[in-house]
């Protein structure tokens, strides 16, 4: 053989070698992080571990799922709209000084304050809301006016 070809197989084998050597370099160097935060250093315990830890995430998450759906259908208890209106319903006496406060859930039931300024007092009434209209009284304009403000301030 001539010393050439010699020559082109060693540079051959030895680019060879040199790429396997990377990539067992980086196999090794792959490897070690894996098994860095484990006390077992085999593939098996290591992939054990992390079905072990798989599974227990599985449980946290569905126990997660289920109390958030518990707390979404509980809110829709919790007062979500807010409606405020100022208004004089008196000509004597000046200002905006009245106001109804309407506090509602997401389906529209709850309870309407208004507070009437006059000049001999302030009177105060509430009157209960279920589904957006009076349940014992029936609702002034101005009442179910803050109401629809509380619908549009979601």
């Amino acid at each position: 053989m001539s010393p050439v070809i010699v020559a082109v197989i060693a540079a051959i084998f030895f680019i060879w070698l040199a790429f396997l050597t990377y990539l067992l370099l980086r196999l090794a160097s792959q490897y070690a992080g894996l098994t860095k935060d484990t006390s077992k250093k085999t593939v098996m315990g290591i992939l054990e571990t992390f079905a072990d830890e798989l599974s227990i995430a599985k449980k946290d998450i569905a126990k997660l799922s289920e109390q958030c759906d518990k707390i979404e259908k509980e809110s829709q208890f919790h007062i979500q709209k807010v409606g405020l209106l100022r208004f004089n319903p008196f000509n004597d006496t000046g200002g905006d000084q009245s106001f109804i406060l309407a506090l509602i859930d997401a389906k529209e039931t709850g309870v309407v304050i208004s507070g009437l300024y006059s000049r001999s007092g302030t009177r105060w009434y509430a009157k209960k809301v279920i589904n957006g209209k009076g349940v014992e009284h029936e609702l002034s304009e101005e009442e179910r006016k803050s109401i629809r403000i509380a619908k549009e301030n979601r």
